[in-house]
């Protein structure tokens, strides 16, 4: 493979290459890695229920967002998606693995909600003209801005250097005054812990994913204003919602 690079995105795909296979899971290559995680529904895993974010619930009851269009990132089996559909929300979700995307439209045919899902990498989905082939439109790109974007779980699974483009993915799709919501892996909870350069220095993975506080979330999307960051509530079983303690939840908006 040809490794000479001249932009940006060589740099950055050059950095995706150190990382071992294993760790690849938000690449389309690591699509496969995906499957074989969503293959058994009946694993005990806790976000394979079909109950919305509690933190994202908790924002639509206090009005702090509103219907309007929405992007959900590793969508999963699409519970926050179709949520959002519910409410009259304009929904596309995206995920990395066909599987997952698979099950989320079975449940999007069992409530009747619809959600335009995407089987892809979000990066390049919402790249300008990333649908397009020659003059033929092969598969629509998640064209924005959009009002809301959710996520729960993608973004601690990304190495250090693909911040990069996640962040150019929110300059890119956010709508002026929209909002990004995110739950991810808390410092002292779940996840590692360190520091972004032992990453490149050390045996390369992301030791099932990043851990962060607050202040580091502060510093990454600091260029959003913070409307609220806590923990998640922990939910009982018996309760509609998804909520898990290991988890940050932070609603930021666009100026």
């Amino acid at each position: 493979m040809d490794r000479n690079i001249r932009t940006v995105d060589d740099v950055l795909k050059l950095m995706d290459s150190l990382f071992a296979p294993e760790a690849d899971r938000w690449t389309e290559e690591g699509a496969t890695w995906w499957d074989g995680f969503y293959a058994d529904r009946t694993r005990g895993v806790p976000f394979f229920v079909e109950k919305p974010d509690e933190n994202l619930v908790s924002y639509l009851d206090r009005g702090l967002i509103t219907p309007g269009r929405a992007l959900d990132l590793g969508c999963g089996p699409g519970r926050n998606a179709l949520h959002l559909a519910s409410l009259g929300f304009e929904v596309d979700a995206v995920d990395l693995s066909p599987t997952a995307v698979a099950w989320a439209e079975e449940r999007a045919d069992e409530t009747g909600e619809t959600v335009r899902f995407h089987c892809g990498d979000a990066f390049a989905l919402t790249q300008p003209g990333a649908g397009l082939t020659g003059d033929a439109l092969t598969e629509p790109e998640l064209i924005g801005p959009y009002d809301l974007i959710h996520d729960s779980g993608c973004f601690h699974h990304l190495p250090p250097h693909r911040r990069v483009s996640y962040l150019a993915l929110l300059d890119r799709a956010l709508a002026p005054g929209g909002h990004f919501s995110l739950a991810c892996f808390a410092s002292g909870e779940m996840g590692s812990e360190l520091p972004d350069e032992a990453f490149y220095r050390q045996q390369p993975g992301l030791h099932g994913g990043l851990a962060y506080t607050p202040e580091s979330l502060r510093r990454i999307f600091g260029h959003l204003t913070e409307v609220e960051l806590r923990r998640m509530n922990d939910e009982p079983p018996e309760s509609p919602y998804f909520g898990e303690a290991f988890l940050w939840t932070a609603l930021f908006r666009r100026p």
